[in-house]
């Protein structure tokens, strides 16, 4: 947050005398290299720690025995969930980021993109394990802070509380699939335990259709119910 405020505000102070066309038009084309660096700074972190998870299971299990190294598949399988995710989710999270919490300008894109992306890869370089959204909201919150704009605090808030809760849930999701995997054992106890994530899996790809949100309404004004693409009726011809 500390990292973008500084940028956000060097940046409005730099560039206060640029007409808003030429904004709209440069810092966009900005937002398009600092959002792939953000990709970059993505993998580097949270891809690693999703790797290193699966690959510590596979060592304490003996069907690993290398530490400076991680199975072809474990790389796969943890950049195909990172992908689903976002393809399930992503674009709530871009609204929630773009518009729920403060009303990004180009020019606060870029410097919350490129806050994100330094902190992120200096993370990354260090060891350091930390969390993409939990970055890329400071970012968000600190560029809207130097911009000097209205932060929604209350949505903040409510991401906050997500966050607490999804340390006790996923610690009890854990413990609840280990011992149904532990209780029957072998291959049918790992059949259940992939199936019933497939139907949760399945369960939370419906809830995202609810209210879709999509590229036709990720901007719209914060406050609205966006509501699924609605096919355009077409005339019955009468005789």
């Amino acid at each position: 947050m500390a990292v973008a405020f500084v940028g956000c505000w060097l940046v409005h102070k730099l560039t206060s005398s640029v007409m808003d066309r030429l904004e709209e038009r440069y810092f966009r084309w900005g937002q398009i290299g600092s959002a792939s660096l953000v990709s970059l700074a993505h993998g580097t972190n949270d891809a690693q720690k999703t790797m290193g998870v699966m690959t510590l299971a596979l060592i304490a299990s003996g069907h690993w025995d290398r530490t400076d190294a991680v199975p072809i598949w474990v790389k796969v399988s943890a950049a195909l969930a990172i992908a689903l995710g976002t393809y399930i989710g992503g674009w709530r999270i871009i609204r929630t980021l773009g518009k729920g919490l403060v009303d990004i300008t180009p020019r606060q894109g870029l410097s919350s993109d490129g806050a994100t992306a330094a902190v992120l890869l200096a993370s990354s370089h260090l060891g350091f394990a930390l969390s993409t959204t939990h970055v890329a909201t400071g970012s968000v919150l600190g560029g809207g802070l130097g911009r000097g704009t209205h932060v929604r605090w209350a949505t903040a808030g409510r991401m906050v509380v997500a966050w607490a809760m999804t340390f006790p849930i996923a610690a009890g999701m854990g413990a609840l699939m280990w011992w149904v995997g532990h209780t029957l054992g072998g291959i049918p106890g790992a059949l259940l335990v992939f199936l019933i994530l497939c139907a949760a899996s399945g369960w939370m790809y419906r809830r995202s259709r609810h209210q879709h949100v999509g590229a036709h309404n990720v901007t719209d004004e914060w406050g609205t119910t966006a509501a699924p693409e609605q096919p355009t009726p077409t005339k019955t011809p009468t005789r």
